[in-house]
């Protein structure tokens, strides 16, 4: 027993470093937020990309290493390298760009450590995170009784929307190779890989008309539904979408939840683009029909600026999102015990689940939903200013955007195009990003960064200007 106790002294005091002293934490404390300090003050100059790559194994020591030494390192080989999320130059895809106040909420979640999968293990971080869902219920109009969920973002939201639907429907076994999915041809990719994942992988998937402006065309959706319904096939899912990646586009949603209706399918909305825009009041005209989905997903990290990590989902069927998530096990008949509470570990793959509903919660409560507003009013008039600009300078535009994604092409064709997309990445100064629409190699500009303002655009246009010169 002595030598017992002995050895357990000896290794208490071999890992007290993992308990710093308030004098250590402090200190630590001071460099990370002075490191913050200097990142957070040249966000608004820096360039959007850097194309050189990290020097620095990142090897794992056996000893500590002084945190001076590993900031200076994250610095060099990190934070400068590569897109700059967190830059008024980030253009390129669909960036939040991390508001301030979110990283307090990881830090407070993390320094607490509060578990959000059960409200046994937290009340207080699940009544959080279901103040955040009741929000976003009210927001986009969904019933009282529905259901939701924070994610890590919209792959894995998208990913419990369309189990939920699977599950509704019961398509599985023999039904699946006779299955109809129906979505537009610049549906994300999150939506194709979530299929396979959820052994659907086989179903028959439509890739839909499109108009001019990239939109579904309903009358070709309703045709294409009653066409495989003579042909003796399920149609079961109609998935559209409230900001497309490459162009913005927002679907007629009225037009196609009607329709869904009229034949009894599941109809879900991909919005983790373009869903805050609705926030917006001269845009809700474009999100008319919203209310009407079976399922919805939208990004806090795209719209409402936060740092990279969360996602939210809205479902109307409980029923059928229990199916999936729900289970018992032995070990966890305490946290168990009140049937009748939902969980979010009951909605989600997620069992351990970071509190991530505290990033998103106290920047709300702190900033209010006014300025959300403006910030996103802005975009869409920097879009049309960014427009405006490329005109001047006789670029080929694609059509008015409903959001605030746009797309060039120089008129000398694809290869000179290519040519200065190659340059705009060399220089990165404001980065910018490519896609082929319509069979042609276009530049697209994506402006949602909140730190993004008419300066920056006025960057991105004398780039522009100094990489086509030196291409003639």
């Amino acid at each position: 027993m002595k030598n017992l106790l002995q050895e357990i002294e000896r290794l208490e005091k071999e890992y007290t470093s993992l308990i710093p002293s308030e004098a250590k934490r402090n200190e630590w404390l001071h460099k990370v937020n002075a490191f913050s300090s200097k990142f957070l003050s040249q966000t608004d100059t820096t360039s959007g990309y850097n194309s050189s790559k990290p020097n620095f194994t990142f090897t794992i020591s056996d000893g500590p290493i002084d945190i001076e030494k590993i900031l200076n390192e994250y610095e060099k080989n990190v934070s400068s390298l590569g897109i700059q999320a967190a830059s008024a130059a980030h253009l390129g895809y669909i960036p939040g760009g991390g508001i301030y106040a979110a990283a307090l909420g990881d830090y407070l979640a993390a320094i607490t450590n509060e578990y959000a999968g059960m409200k046994f293990a937290s009340p207080g971080a699940v009544a959080i995170e279901n103040s955040v869902l009741d929000w976003l219920k009210e927001l986009f109009h969904f019933p009282e009784d529905s259901v939701g969920n924070l994610t890590s973002g919209g792959s894995i939201a998208n990913l419990i929307a369309l189990t939920s639907a699977r599950d509704h429907h019961n398509i599985s076994g023999d039904k699946i190779q006779k299955s109809v999915i129906y979505v537009s041809q610049h549906v994300h990719h999150c939506n194709h890989k979530a299929l396979r994942i959820i052994g659907l992988g086989d179903v028959i998937i439509r890739e839909l008309k499109l108009d001019d402006n990239f939109r579904i065309e309903t009358t070709e959706l309703h045709n294409q539904i009653d066409h495989d319904l003579k042909m003796g096939l399920l149609p079961f899912m109609i998935i559209a979408s409230a900001g497309t990646t490459d162009t913005g586009a927002v679907d007629p949603l009225e037009k196609i939840g009607r329709i869904a209706k009229e034949y009894q399918m599941w109809f879900h909305i991909d919005a983790a683009y373009g869903g805050f825009f609705y926030l917006v009041d001269a845009y809700k005209h474009l999100f008319r029909g919203i209310q009407m989905a079976d399922s919805l997903v939208v990004d806090p990290h795209k719209g409402l600026f936060l740092p990279y990590g969360v996602g939210a989902v809205l479902i109307k069927h409980k029923n059928s999102v229990l199916q999936s998530h729900h289970y018992t096990a032995n070990y966890m008949q305490d946290a168990n015990q009140d049937h009748l509470d939902l969980n979010p570990a009951d909605l989600s793959p997620e069992l351990s689940k970071h509190f991530r509903g505290l990033r998103v919660w106290l920047p709300l409560q702190l900033h209010g939903i006014a300025v959300f507003k403006s910030c996103l009013e802005e975009k869409l008039l920097l879009t049309l200013y960014a427009r405006q600009k490329l005109r001047e300078l006789s670029y080929e535009l694609g059509p008015a955007p409903d959001l605030s994604v746009t797309f060039f092409w120089h008129k000398k064709g694809d290869d000179f195009t290519r040519k200065l997309m190659q340059l705009i990445h060399d220089d990165g100064d404001v980065f910018l990003s490519s896609s082929n629409i319509g069979g042609r190699f276009v530049i697209r500009v994506a402006i949602l960064a909140f730190r993004t303002k008419k300066a920056t655009i006025d960057r991105m246009i004398l780039m522009i200007k100094r990489c086509e010169s030196a291409l003639v």
